[in-house]
């Protein structure tokens, strides 16, 4: 998958994905395959809910789990989006090899 990059230096984090595009806070970061594998699993998982429900479905899972978990850090890497993002970036095969709706498995 291809995705245009682009740098925001006042981004609040490393990376963030929003269809089509990945945003970086730095340039360097370019270079991390792992961010960028991270940032393309969030574009293909907008892709499989047609964009606009994934940012509806990731933010009430985020407001569901700040009131479970009652901290930002808990209720963000808890997102069902994020799980998936975070458990198979280091896997830079696993775009290419299928695994559509992996998010399902980690609700």
């Amino acid at each position: 998958m291809k995705a245009p990059i682009l740098i925001v230096k006042k981004l609040p984090a490393a990376g963030m994905a929003i269809f089509p595009f990945i945003l970086l806070k730095t340039a360097k970061l370019k270079n991390d395959p792992e961010i960028i594998n991270h940032e393309k699993i969030h574009l293909r998982q907008q892709l499989e809910l047609l964009v606009f429900p994934f940012y509806i479905l990731y933010l009430l899972n985020y407001l569901i789990n700040l009131i479970r978990y009652k901290k930002h850090d808990l209720a963000y890497r808890n997102i069902v989006f994020e799980k998936e993002a975070y458990d198979y970036e280091t896997d830079l095969n696993y775009l290419k090899n299928g695994n559509w709706y992996g998010w399902i498995k980690k609700i």
